[in-house]
């Protein structure tokens, strides 16, 4: 080559090739997409008391569940990234100061859910208790999730408690006991704990999500016992002990935050679970049918 055209030759040659390719290139790249939640996810709501020691503190269209004793505070989900400091603003007016956060718990390892945990754990010094299911997307920031791959992503969070199936997490007089719900995500988990309301016991549920957006059902790689844990799943959360039901996405339960919190469509487990099986069945049948 270099006896042909010399090293000057073979310079003007790339420099005009390189030139020639600009100028058939005249479209900018796209810009990337951030990622954009429903408002309702992103509009903070004054703490509404649940329960006597549960309250919810995060947006209209999450929730993030504080729940306080003697022995101090905890916090299950948090909601986007982005209301980490509303999270905190809304303990201080509950009387939690940082120091005061014992626990961090949460429902599964999405954008929406653990998304402010970890500035949450920096600000406060509580300690993150999940399974290791979660804990690997938790200490990658969302990525390499089995369904969204390596979107959304969230600011990382390391675990500092492992939990197995069924086991207590205690604070105080209050005990929570996890219940391990692999579907939406393989390290899905709900909550059950028993407070106190108008004078009465309650037992409450905090139950993960049971729906499957988009996902591969069938023949899925990934994910082969999807429907093996979809299904174990809605029997094990029919069977919790329920007499208030609570989830990661509030509608989803027939819940309204606003000016408090309100269950406007009375649902308990049960109710939950089948109306997530037959939506599944649902999906299904249309993933067959295609």
């Amino acid at each position: 080559m270099r006896g042909k055209f010399g090293l000057r030759g073979l310079l003007a040659l790339c420099v005009g090739g390189i030139a020639a390719f600009a100028d058939a290139q005249q479209a900018p790249l796209p810009q990337l997409q951030g990622y954009e939640v429903p408002e309702s996810w992103r509009t903070p709501v004054e703490p509404l008391q649940i329960a006597d020691h549960t309250w919810q503190i995060g947006t209209r269209g999450l929730s993030a569940l504080l729940i306080k004793s003697d022995a101090g505070a905890l916090l299950i989900d948090g909601g986007m990234p982005q209301s980490a400091d509303h999270l905190l603003a809304n303990m201080r007016k509950l009387g939690v100061t940082a120091g005061q956060l014992k626990w961090i718990l949460h429902s599964h390892a999405h954008a929406d859910h653990a998304g402010p945990l970890a500035a949450v754990k920096h600000a406060t010094g509580a300690k993150v208790v999940s399974n290791a299911e979660s804990a690997h997307l938790l200490a990658n920031g969302g990525a390499g999730d089995i369904h969204f791959g390596d979107g959304p992503l969230f600011p990382p969070v390391t675990v500092d408690r492992y939990l197995l199936d069924s086991e207590i997490v205690k604070l105080g007089d209050i005990q929570l006991t996890v219940h391990f719900i692999p579907g939406h995500t393989p390290g899905s988990m709900a909550w059950t704990w028993r407070d106190t309301r108008d004078g009465r016991e309650v037992k409450i549920a905090y139950v993960d999500s049971l729906t499957a957006p988009g996902y591969q059902l069938l023949e899925n790689p990934r994910y082969p016992k999807i429907l093996h844990d979809f299904r174990l799943s809605f029997a094990k959360v029919r069977d919790l002990p329920c007499d208030l039901l609570l989830t990661p996405h509030p509608a989803a339960s027939g819940w309204e935050y606003g000016a408090s919190a309100v269950q406007k469509e009375k649902m308990d487990c049960a109710d939950y679970s089948a109306n997530a099986q037959i939506q599944l069945e649902k999906q299904i049948e249309k993933q067959r049918r295609h």
